[in-house]
């Protein structure tokens, strides 16, 4: 059983950089065909996709989030990581890592960490 945890500071300040860890468990990040994603939900609106990185180790991103996102792994470690910058309050949001394989559908979510940008 697939398990994933996020980590990371709950309260970041505007203009600062966001960095979240996705650590996981029970699988590794390098299966093939496995893509490890971050999404989150803003209060009151819907999921939104951040970007993903394959079990190859190429990365995706959403355009609109593109010139401030990161994401990364650490192999030995098993874990990914997401980097935002220069975060505004909109950046509040309950952040999820979530895996899934290749053309099928979200199979495994982490719990979800709260990220509040404020001063």
């Amino acid at each position: 059983q697939v398990q994933l945890q996020e980590s990371g500071p709950g309260l970041v300040k505007p203009s600062q950089t966001l960095s979240l860890t996705c650590t996981v468990s029970g699988g590794s990040i390098t299966a093939n065909y496995y893509y490890w994603s971050w999404i989150r939900q803003p209060p009151g609106k819907g999921l939104e996709y951040m970007g993903a990185i394959a079990y190859s180790g190429s990365t995706y991103y959403s355009p609109s989030l593109k010139s401030r996102t990161s994401i990364s792994r650490d192999t030995s470690m098993n874990h990914v990581t997401l980097q935002l910058s220069s975060v505004t309050p909109e950046d509040t949001a309950v952040y999820y890592c979530a895996s899934r394989r290749e053309g099928g559908l979200y199979d495994n979510w982490g719990q979800g960490t709260q990220v509040t940008v404020s001063s």
